[in-house]
């Protein structure tokens, strides 16, 4: 198995390593801060365990970048570096939110704490998750697919999953945060599914497969699906 091989297999693994921390660590918080009443013992330790979950995320998060970034600078140094840029950003977003969560955590332990402290710290938990892995993961999901597509890496249907799933779940997430709708629910979950389709996919595809043979040299200029 060659260096790049190995390399492309061990970013699909941490794509795989996002998904298998960051849906237990959801459920868990959905847990452990329902709304009205205060922290449960039982809730403090799932509260801890889902923040180990996240950090574990962030390093993911960040390890995708840093594995891919030589396999793909190649095609654009630039857009490249952007894509290591706004993964390390998505991962520094996810650990605000781990420390605002274990925030909650000590300060329920303690006297004194109130409501609307602890419910001011929960939703600033909410945020970052909406800006971390909402926003800006749209926003670099779009970067490594294009990427990729110049490269002719991957098959063409996974780079379309990433083109067309990194705007509209920015976008879903845009509108949250201009108080448009109150969040992707119901019918509004199709939203998740290219981008979700996209990850699993590709991190599949990598630790099959790898990358395509020309991903190392630089782009032959193609075109690129625009997102109806």
């Amino acid at each position: 198995m060659t260096s790049t091989r190995r390399a492309a297999a061990a970013a699909g693994a941490l794509f795989l390593l996002t998904h298998v921390t960051s849906v237990p660590a959801a459920l868990l918080y959905d847990s452990a801060f329902g709304p009205g009443g205060a922290l449960e013992p039982g809730d403090a330790g799932a509260v801890r365990i889902a923040a180990l979950l996240e950090v574990v995320l962030a390093l993911g998060v960040v390890g995708t970048a840093f594995v891919l970034y030589p396999l793909v600078r190649r095609q654009h140094e630039g857009i490249a570096l952007g894509y290591v840029a706004l993964r390390t950003l998505e991962a520094g977003v996810i650990l605000v939110g781990v420390v605002t969560a274990l925030a909650v955590v000590t300060m329920q332990s303690g006297d004194g704490t109130t409501a609307v402290v602890r419910d001011g710290l929960i939703a600033v938990h909410d945020w970052t998750f909406l800006v971390g892995p909402g926003l800006v993961c749209g926003a670099n999901t779009v970067l490594l697919a294009h990427l990729l597509h110049r490269a002719g890496a991957v098959p063409r249907f996974i780079t379309v999953l990433g083109l067309v799933g990194g705007p509209l779940i920015a976008t879903a997430n845009a509108g949250e945060l201009l108080g448009l709708h109150d969040g992707i629910s119901g019918a509004g979950g199709v939203l998740v599914v290219p981008i979700f389709a996209w990850e699993v996919c590709l991190a599949v595809y990598l630790i099959a497969r790898g990358l395509g043979a020309d991903a190392g040299r630089p782009a032959v200029d193609r075109p690129v699906p625009v997102p109806a």
